[in-house]
């Protein structure tokens, strides 16, 4: 599954490298000298390099300041090549901003250095920040955002398929896919022996059969738009202009409501992930339906958007169980392991068990034998990881609030 838990600095070798590069990418594209200087490491991962540079000899009207990212990792046979996505991801949200953008401008790429210049949206907090801090207000107005902005994404880029794919082609993909849909479709043929084995809680025939019926969403019609896939709050920024997304890298185009389950779960792929204040899915969700109402009337009514915010719900529960879940009689862990990130990540045993607890819920109703198998699941998590209850704490900018 798409993560980007560690995120080491950019080696000595691969800044200058990558700063000589970028201007001899912009110096062809202006027709002029243009001198990049002042390298700052933006935080990349062990695929990537990327710096914030200021831009001291300008021949045109270049911005002060520019990011500039570099693929460092070449491409592998057979699996999504991250650059690719990202530059067909940039070079598509570039021709459809909307009046308020979802995402960076991109100015220059070069394919064969596997390189992107790209507008430098500055140093507003990211959503993380807002969440891991402790302003309650700050939080919520970020939240509120964050589902505005992703509601703005999928309904400037709803029917722009055919346009993703042609830009993936120039850049030497012939076919691509979502890149969570191998794993997906893994995980909902293995969890059951997974669960039987680590667990000991057996999945019935039709509980496995209804669980999968969850792949219509990784293809095939449906509401299909942009989706930058990794949703994780620390990649993007809460400006005064509304939500920012960055991090293009699994950018790919699928059914939105694999997005929208983000809202409800929260944030199923991510390390950042507690609590959210009661109500506040609800609010989020009508923010998100408010931006694509008019592309997409059917999804303002919620006998058919329940229904398929269900099965990607439950989709994202059984992935990132398979992806999650300790084997073999390993400690649980932290999400984010990462040295230095105490406390701002939650141990992998009560975060899927706060998941089967959400799915048992939301099936309750219509599908019982589901919310029975979801409970039983949970039940065993929390027996094995002594897991607390509730399962979760809030995000640590609504603890106050919710302890007064």
């Amino acid at each position: 599954m798409p993560t980007d838990l560690e995120r080491p600095p950019a080696s000595g070798d691969d800044a200058p490298d990558t700063v000589a590069a970028a201007e001899r990418l912009l110096s062809r594209w202006c027709g002029a000298s243009v001198r990049l200087t002042d390298p700052e490491d933006l935080g990349g991962s062990v695929r990537s390099v990327v710096l914030r540079v200021r831009v001291a000899e300008n021949p045109f009207s270049l911005p002060r300041t520019l990011v500039i990212k570099r693929s460092v990792a070449p491409p592998v046979a057979d699996e999504p090549d991250t650059f690719s996505h990202e530059a067909a991801s940039c070079q598509l949200l570039t021709a459809v901003q909307p009046a308020d953008p979802v995402g960076p401008e991109l100015i220059a790429h070069d394919p064969d250095q596997r390189l992107l210049v790209m507008e430098d949206l500055g140093r507003a907090a990211t959503l993380a920040e807002k969440l891991l801090g402790a302003d309650p207000r700050a939080a919520e107005r970020g939240l509120l955002a964050w589902a505005r902005s992703l509601g703005r994404l999928h309904a400037v880029t709803a029917g722009r398929e055919a346009d993703f794919g042609a830009l993936m082609r120039r850049l030497g993909t012939r076919t691509w896919h979502d890149p969570i849909a191998p794993d997906a479709r893994r995980a909902l043929a293995d969890l059951p022996d997974l669960l039987a084995a680590e667990l000991g809680v057996p999945t019935d025939h039709a509980t496995a059969r209804r669980a999968r019926t969850s792949v219509r969403l990784l293809g095939g019609p449906g509401y299909r738009a942009f989706s930058p896939s990794d949703l994780c709050p620390d990649n993007n920024l809460v400006t005064n202009h509304g939500v920012r997304f960055l991090d293009f890298e699994w950018g790919c185009i699928r059914d939105v409501t694999l997005d929208v389950a983000f809202l409800r779960m929260p944030f199923p792929s991510c390390w950042c992930v507690f609590r959210l204040p009661a109500g506040m899915a609800d609010a989020m969700l009508a923010a998100w339906r408010a931006e694509i109402v008019d592309v997409w009337p059917a999804l303002g009514d919620d006998s058919v958007l329940m229904p398929r915010l269900l099965d990607a719900q439950m989709l994202w529960t059984w992935l990132s169980t398979w992806s999650l879940l300790p084997r073999g009689g390993e400690a649980d862990s932290p999400i984010d392991a990462v040295e230095g990130a105490k406390g701002s990540s939650p141990y992998r045993g009560a975060a899927l068990a706060d998941r089967w607890e959400r799915l048992a819920e939301h099936c309750a109703a219509d599908e019982p034998a589901v919310a029975v198998h979801a409970t039983a699941v949970a039940a065993a998590l929390r027996k094995r990881f002594e897991v607390p209850d509730p399962a979760l704490p809030p995000y640590p900018a609504f603890r106050a609030k919710a302890a007064s």
